[in-house]
């Protein structure tokens, strides 16, 4: 609570000097003084390197409470969810020995290098290149990187490189993880990006020239950077639910007190039913992060450290995009008030676009949940799709029969549903549960369809993976705020009656939307504009322009 309340304070003070004039010494001074105090980038690590020890979810609730201002967000993210988390969970015990106290102090910033400008999203194709010296005790590392958080004030950065390795007798290049100190020399830094928001974070292109860095700063193995880079990135994600459902409840607070006293046509903003719309929206997105979020967050913490990169990317994807619904519904509450610089909406809005973007673009992660979770569902029904393939009528009276169950009997498939076959849910949510129910029934069937009707061939139709993406989010976002409802209501909780509500409201709504999704994903089904949708982009893509005649124009 103590150290809640310090960061609290100490973002208000510096708030709005960092956003207008980009203080980023300053910046930095603020958050060591916060180190000093509370040890605030310890989150995370155990006590053995000078952490506190904190859990996953404890992670959450801090990033929910930086969420105040979205440059110390990011700052704080740069260096604790990305920066040294490689050091962390794939370095040696020397490793971790020599950097972690510092990092974990706050005396040393961490950078996460791997964007390069040739390669985007596509990570693996990466050029800047790590090449081993001929005594063979460092690599004298040669590249560019860009869009660095932290990277003009990092001390320690780690960095991704092509590295030459042998496989099988042959030399091949793979990408390698190495940490690199500033004060190896060879490190230049750009000057800070102009960028549309979070304009108090740091952000710069970083360039290595025959940068030595010893062998034993190598993370992992030689050739398995890329693994750890994706790790890393997808054990962060979750945080973003947290901090994107405080950055709403700082809008609705702020926005409500204005509906609230703001009169027009002799009545308050807060008595009109589209207004209302919009702080019930925003009321709801909240709560569906939140759950989703610390869901995630617990499972994390569970002895084993079980892999949750699937949870993580939804909570990304859904946080992300309601997040920028919410700012924007949250400005029009203000009118033109709303685009005054004079109130933080507008710099809510600059800040909330890049979420969508970093950490995994939303197109490149609703890919790897439908596929992830396709591969899971192929496992399962392989084999009876060759049978099938092959003639096997018996079998395939077998899915018909099954498929008729599902509509009818609402048995689960795939393994979604509890072994007695019951709802563990309150009484007051029952309803809701059936409906999640229902939708996971029919999305089996749906992927089971689709899998016998696209094979191997699936990966390349990303509008299909997009909707088995979405349905996906919307069923673990269900399941989340279904679970986090039962447990108010068996724990007593105040205003568990307003969750309950909140959890009905939104499964009422999701459940509408993926079986509208799933009917889209039927084959021939006239919902589905795919390839209407095809058509028009590659018209407008081979001309590249808008291509319609203007409405004044004549032929005559």
């Amino acid at each position: 609570v103590l150290c809640c309340g310090l960061v609290r304070t100490l973002l208000f003070a510096f708030l709005q000097r960092v956003e207008k004039d980009r203080l980023f010494p300053l910046f930095q001074v603020l958050m060591l003084t916060v180190n000093t105090h509370t040890h605030f980038r310890n989150i995370g690590k155990i006590q053995f390197w000078r952490g506190l020890g904190l859990s996953n979810t404890m992670y959450a609730r801090l990033a929910e409470i930086t969420s105040l201002d979205g440059s110390i967000a990011v700052t704080l993210a740069a260096h604790q969810a990305i920066g040294l988390k490689g050091i962390l969970i794939a370095g040696s015990e020397a490793q971790k020995q020599k950097y972690l106290p510092k990092l974990a102090s706050g005396e040393h910033v961490a950078a996460f290098c791997l964007t390069e400008s040739g390669s985007g999203s596509d990570a693996a194709s990466i050029k800047t290149r790590a090449t081993l010296s001929e005594d063979g005790k460092h690599y004298l590392l040669n590249g560019n990187k860009i869009w660095i958080s932290n990277g003009g004030m990092a001390d320690v950065m780690t960095v991704f490189a092509r590295t030459e390795v042998t496989v099988d007798g042959a030399k091949k290049d793979k990408i390698s993880a190495f940490i690199v100190e500033r004060a190896f020399g060879g490190i230049t830094s750009g000057k800070p990006e102009d960028k549309m928001g979070i304009r108090g974070s740091n952000t710069c292109e970083v360039s290595f020239d025959n940068v030595p860095v010893p062998v034993e700063n190598v993370i992992g193995e030689i050739g398995g950077g890329f693994k750890i880079a994706m790790n890393i990135l997808n054990s962060g994600r979750f945080s973003m639910g947290s901090s994107s459902a405080g950055m709403i409840k700082k809008l609705i607070a702020l926005s409500a007190e204005y509906a609230a006293t703001r009169k027009q046509f002799n009545k308050s903003l807060s008595e009109f039913g589209m207004i209302q719309e919009k702080f019930a929206l925003m009321a709801l997105n909240a709560f569906v992060m939140e759950s989703m979020a610390y869901l995630t967050a617990g499972m994390m913490d569970r002895p084993g450290l079980p892999d949750c990169s699937i949870e993580a990317a939804m909570v990304k994807v859904f946080s992300s995009e309601g997040g920028w619904t919410c700012v924007s519904e949250a400005l029009q509450v203000l009118g033109g008030l709303g685009y005054t610089k004079n109130y933080p909406f507008e710099r809510y809005v600059r800040d909330c676009r890049i979420l969508p973007i970093f950490e995994g673009t939303n197109e490149i992660l609703r890919m790897y949940i439908a596929l992830t979770g396709l591969q899971y569902a192929g496992k399962i029904i392989t084999g009876r799709i060759k049978e099938m393939k092959k003639g096997n009528i018996g079998l395939a009276l077998g899915i018909i029969g099954r498929k008729m169950m599902i509509r009818y009997g609402g048995s689960v498939d795939f393994g979604l549903r509890g072994k007695d076959g019951a709802v563990h849910c309150s009484l007051e949510v029952r309803t809701d549960a059936k409906q999640l129910e229902q939708n996971i029934c029919v999305f089996g069937s749906t992927v089971e369809s689709m899998l016998y009707r696209y094979g191997k061939t699936i990966v390349d139709e990303q509008l299909v993976l997009k909707k088995v993406a979405d349905v996906l989010i919307n069923l673990y976002a269900m399941t989340a705020v279904l679970s986090r409802a039962s447990r108010s209501i068996s724990i007593g909780l105040r205003n568990h009656d307003h969750e309950v509500l909140l959890a009905s409201t939104f499964c009422s709504e999701a459940f509408i939307k993926n079986n509208y999704m799933m009917m889209q994903l039927q084959k021939h089904a006239p919902e589905n504009n795919d390839a209407n949708i095809k058509k028009i982009a590659r018209d407008v893509l081979e001309k590249r322009e808008y291509i319609c005649s203007h409405p004044l124009d004549r032929t005559y």
